[in-house]
């Protein structure tokens, strides 16, 4: 059963379904927020909720109306696409075998005729991966040796809210895949972050000591990435918040 009301100006759209938490979502790209409640939940006890959560809400909303964002890519001739931040034209060339390589400000894709948007699609990922894991393994190198650790493995992949994490029990770190599309310095600077955390867990004072001693201008790296275009975005890009409801 779906409802609606108001908050304010805000419109929330509710689903009451056969679970028994509620889950609040503000999804890109301009904000749009829904509840899914336990079918039992009285619409005034969600009403109620979403009252106290109105501050994260337009935080929320905020945050991806500022957000610029790319387009979403058609992966066809002329199209821009951005390698270690810089900007280059899509050209297509007709190949058996799948290639990609980067020429002037060209980035020719070499690939079979029949290939589709999504094959295409795929090659770039695949291309943009694979040049990340190979800077982000000369990088990871450089710091192993002055923070003194190692790095058990180093994972590549689409992240929806990150630029990195790590798990400082595995000594395993992930990076997102979009990381190879922005400058090489903020690479860099994610690498440290994640590393410093393999010795600090927490963002306290003790983290930042770290991070001031190897790179002095990680706060202006953490600033200037943070406000670059983000990927195209679609509804499973939410914002989420769930609350473990004791009294359905």
């Amino acid at each position: 059963m779906a409802n609606q009301f108001n908050l304010g100006n805000i419109p929330v759209d509710i689903q009451f379904k056969d679970i028994k938490n509620l889950h609040l979502s503000v999804c890109p790209p301009k904000g749009h927020v829904r509840i899914s409640a336990p079918n039992r939940m009285k619409i005034e006890r969600v009403r109620i909720y979403a009252v106290s959560k109105l501050d994260w809400i337009k935080k929320q909303q905020m945050k991806f109306i500022n957000q610029e964002r790319e387009t979403q890519k058609e992966y066809i001739d002329r199209e821009s696409h951005y390698v270690w931040g810089r900007r280059y034209l899509l050209k297509l060339e007709k190949s058996a075998a799948p290639e990609i390589i980067l020429k002037h400000s060209q980035l020719v894709m070499r690939a079979h005729e029949a290939a589709t948007t999504q094959r295409r699609k795929e090659y770039l990922e695949e291309w943009y991966r694979k040049i990340l894991k190979a800077e982000a393994e000369y990088l990871i190198g450089k710091w192993e040796n002055r923070l003194g650790l190692k790095v058990k493995q180093v994972f590549i992949q689409k992240m929806k809210t990150k630029w990195g994490s790590c798990n400082p029990r595995s000594k395993n770190i992930r990076l997102n895949t979009e990381l190879a599309k922005k400058p090489k310095e903020f690479l860099d600077y994610i690498i440290l972050h994640e590393l410093s955390h393999l010795i600090e867990a927490k963002h306290n004072d003790q983290f930042i000591k770290i991070m001031d001693k190897h790179m002095l201008k990680w706060r202006f790296f953490k600033n200037e990435l943070n406000a670059l275009p983000v990927s195209f975005m679609d509804q499973k890009s939410c914002s989420n918040i769930k609350y473990h409801n004791k009294k359905p």
